[in-house]
């Protein structure tokens, strides 16, 4: 017999994903697909115009919040992946991570883009986790 798991479909507020039809997060089983992120408020303008740490912050609190709002711990994310358009400012974005991520240490990738939605967009983060996935020190 085929296992099915329940499909939840997370919305985070933004317009676009009514108008595109997408979730911020996608939820099956134990299994947390997060969508690209970037800056945009509900208002439909771009946090941080300018400042990459601004930026990753308010994409990381939007994320983290909505996972922990679905059951999920920091620790359970497993993969993370941010795009920037400037890659000198990698530290920035980092700093900003890391404030979340650095004691979990979830696969990462940086990743520099020529281009995001807009002009003013810096920096786009997803992630993915594992409800139950626990750091086990040997």
């Amino acid at each position: 017999m085929e296992e099915v798991f329940k499909r939840v479909n997370v919305h985070g507020g933004a317009a676009y994903e009514d108008f595109a039809g997408y979730a911020r997060i996608a939820i099956a089983g134990p299994f947390a697909y997060v969508s690209g992120t970037t800056a945009v408020t509900p208002e439909g303008t771009v946090y941080g115009e300018g400042d990459a740490y601004a930026q990753a912050k308010y994409i990381f609190d939007k994320l983290v919040g909505l996972l922990k709002a679905n059951g999920y711990s920091c620790e359970e994310v497993i993969k993370v992946n941010i795009w920037t358009t400037d890659v000198s400012k990698n530290n920035d974005i980092t700093k900003a991570y890391a404030e979340y991520f650095k004691e979990f240490r979830p696969a990462c990738s940086w990743i520099g883009v020529a281009s995001l939605n807009r002009p003013t967009q810096l920096v786009e983060i997803e992630m993915q986790a594992i409800k139950g996935a626990k750091i086990v020190k040997a």
